[in-house]
């Protein structure tokens, strides 16, 4: 498992570059890369790949219907990203299938940390908030 230290203190939390949480049956998972080809260090710009995985894992169809991404950097600074589905799309979900898509997110320090929400609908317009816990942005040769 990838470990990242989010600053330079020696009691600061490790954060891992992969995430998992399960709210309301559907289960959220995400493993973030750094993207070297893509970023341009000089110009402070550090660009990430994450991959996530949505699984249903009730006994109803389920829909994604948006996203909501609070981004920090390892300055402090906070970006929150929200719009419909993921990657132009809002998948639905019968009980045990799984979606997968991966996206990409750029910083202007060499880390951070993303966490968030999705917002599904299920029968009934029964409407609820699934967790996207917190994983590591890092680019792997800064040092701390």
């Amino acid at each position: 498992m990838n470990m990242s230290r989010m600053d330079e203190s020696k009691d600061a939390p490790l954060l891992s570059s992969t995430s998992e949480a399960v709210t309301q049956n559907v289960r959220v998972e995400v493993e973030s890369t750094y993207a070297p080809q893509h970023s341009q260090p000089f110009d402070q710009q550090w660009v990430f790949h994450y991959t996530v995985r949505i699984t249903n894992e009730g006994r109803e169809p389920v829909k994604l219907l948006t996203r909501h991404w609070i981004i920090t950097e390892s300055t402090g600074q906070t970006h929150e990203h929200k719009g419909d589905g993921v990657v132009d799309k809002q998948p639905e979900l019968a009980p045990g299938q799984t979606f997968e898509y991966t996206s990409w997110c750029s910083l202007t320090t060499p880390s951070g940390v993303m966490r968030g929400t999705y917002q599904f609908v299920r029968r009934g317009d029964e409407h609820f908030d699934v967790e996207i816990a917190p994983f590591a942005l890092h680019e792997p040769y800064t040092i701390h």
